[in-house]
């Protein structure tokens, strides 16, 4: 009775025993393959973890170029700024040495005007010299004598006879000697071309009151108008003489001494300039024209 009883419990153990152990070993199968699996992912994260590593890292590197390009960007940048100040800073010196090259033209233009009109004003200076020593020398026995000075007065060439050795006091008929002066300086000035010529009569001033020549204007004007028709006679045209008078209204001497007054007593023929060949007569012409 008590083996057939203790078989039952036997039978059971053991096939208590069998279960027990193919759910062990089904059980450690499972954690083999979770571990496998465990491991497997593991492994997956640390590769995903490299992953991520060597992309932070390259990441970081990265950021390090674009903080290097940023920096280089910047620079570009400010090397841009400081070109496009020297370009413009560039660009007013050169529109200034535009500026400064028209000025030095003009500046040239002007000077060569300048230098053109100087060697026109020197040109008519010689030959206007060239005439006052050409007259000297054809009027040098005139001079020598006394009966004849050549001067320049206010740029006007010249001839200065004393009365007193062309008139008698208060008369305006001409000497003898006197009428051979003009006549011989009649001569000469009929040989220089294109000029006009007046003859200017001055008195002192000791009036004059006669029925003929109630003052002074009348004396001086009669002796002026007498040496023109002796000048003409002497072959001078008559478009080319004038007269005038000044009377004792412009003495070249004091009227207090009797020297005095007799240089003023004076009979003057002036050379009346050319004014076209003065400098800016263009431009006067072009004044009075508009």
């Amino acid at each position: 009775m008590m083996i057939r009883t203790l078989c039952p419990i036997i039978v059971c153990v053991a096939l208590a025993g069998c279960v027990s152990s193919g759910k062990y070993k089904a059980l450690e199968k499972k954690h083999q393959a979770t571990t496998e699996e465990l491991d497997a992912r593991n492994k997956k994260v640390k590769t995903l973890e490299e992953e991520i590593a060597e992309r932070e890292a390259k990441i970081k590197e990265l950021d390090a170029q674009i903080v290097n390009l940023e920096e280089k960007i910047r620079l570009k940048e400010a090397e841009i700024v400081s070109l496009e100040e020297s370009k413009q800073g560039v660009e007013s010196e050169l529109a200034a040495v535009v500026k400064d090259r028209a000025r030095l033209r003009a500046s040239a233009e002007e000077l060569e005007k300048a230098l053109s009109e100087a060697s026109k004003r020197k040109a008519e200076a010689e030959k206007r010299v060239a005439e006052f020593r050409n007259l000297l020398a054809r009027f040098k026995s005139l001079i020598d004598a006394g009966k004849l000075k050549v001067k320049i007065v206010a740029g006007r060439m010249v001839l200065e006879l004393p009365t007193d050795v062309l008139f008698a006091s208060g008369r305006a008929k001409l000497s003898s000697d006197g009428e051979t002066a003009i006549g011989e300086i009649g001569q000469i000035l009929a040989t220089i071309p294109d000029r006009n010529f007046q003859v200017e009569g001055h008195t002192d001033n000791i009036p004059i009151s006669t029925s003929r020549y109630p003052s002074n204007w009348e004396l001086a004007a009669a002796r002026a108008v007498t040496v023109v028709k002796t000048l003409r006679a002497a072959g001078m045209r008559g478009e080319v003489l004038s007269a005038a008078s000044f009377g004792e209204f412009r003495p070249v001497a004091s009227n207090d001494a009797a020297e005095g007054r007799a240089a003023n007593r004076r009979i003057e023929i002036v050379i009346v300039p050319d004014l076209s060949s003065l400098p800016g007569f263009d431009e006067l012409n072009q004044a009075v024209e508009g």
